[in-house]
């Protein structure tokens, strides 16, 4: 891809970001060093038996005590929704500071994705990118956050990347996340990318990101299932992979949530990533 065109998309994103008004309960911990990151796309807040129920939701993202939370698919106030604002209700049931990335108008409200931190929530950036026309519009919603006791920042990205069969949408998505910014500071990037392992997309992503290697459970007949949702972190050096795994939520959404656990060990010469 040439690379003054990337250059050329980075420099005309837009900024559309929006913080939920609430206040968290106190979740301090005893080792804020590590970092509990899921990621959920949570399919407009409806469930796979047609039920809008953000409670379900809340409880399961809750059940593993998260740090960092990267929704996609999330409304706020459209008529599919019957008018909730989802991002607001989620980190009211949390407990979690809550912002929003709009990515498009829909139904008299707006969709995109969002982030849930435990801790207050920094700068906010909302990056629009690059896809055709008629396509789904795509952002990349940018947060700093810090570590309680390390006082580290640590900018964290959620995305949904495009899914349509074309994949040239998607691979100049991937190559703006990969060009990046922010290239100093630590950065763990969290959400739907809709590609597999093994894609141009993923060879992209890699120029910068570490994949933090969760696999999908197999299906009720056993079979595989394709794994679309990653958890992946800059620099590798940077951080530590204690657990990946994905979440039992069969009805809650369509897709099924995925948890990491980061240990942030600073930039050291020796450093190295293992998985349990």
């Amino acid at each position: 891809m040439n690379r003054a065109w990337v250059c050329l998309l980075i420099a005309c994103t837009g900024i559309l970001a929006s913080p939920a008004d609430v206040q968290p309960r106190d979740r301090t911990r005893a080792s804020p060093a590590i970092l509990r990151v899921l990621t959920y796309n949570i399919h407009h807040g409806e469930g796979l038996d047609g039920r809008f129920d953000l409670p379900r939701l809340a409880g399961i993202m809750t059940s593993e005590a998260p740090d960092l939370i990267a929704l996609q698919e999330v409304d706020r106030g459209t008529k599919r929704a019957n008018g909730v604002d989802q991002l607001t209700k989620l980190s009211r049931l949390t407990g979690m500071y809550g912002v929003f990335g709009k990515t498009m108008d829909y139904q008299g409200g707006a969709y995109g994705v969002a982030v849930l931190s435990r801790t207050p929530i920094g700068r906010v950036t909302n990056r629009r990118l690059p896809g055709s026309p008629e396509r789904e519009p795509r952002t990349a919603l940018t947060v700093d956050v810090e570590t309680t006791e390390r006082r580290s920042r640590v900018q964290f990205t959620t995305t949904h990347l495009d899914q349509g069969r074309d994949l040239m949408d998607q691979v100049a998505q991937a190559s703006v996340l990969a060009t990046g910014w922010g290239a100093d500071t630590p950065g763990i990037l969290a959400g739907d990318l809709n590609t597999r392992p093994d894609t141009l997309t993923m060879q992209i992503l890699a120029r910068r990101w570490t994949d933090t290697m969760a696999e999908p459970p197999p299906d009720p007949s056993g079979r595989p299932r394709r794994r679309i949702d990653y958890v992946m972190v800059t620099p590798a050096a940077a951080w530590r992979t204690l657990e990946s795994r994905y979440l039992d939520a069969p009805l809650a959404s369509d897709h099924q949530p995925v948890l990491t656990v980061l240990e942030w060990i600073g930039v050291t010469g020796g450093a190295s990533r293992s998985t349990r």
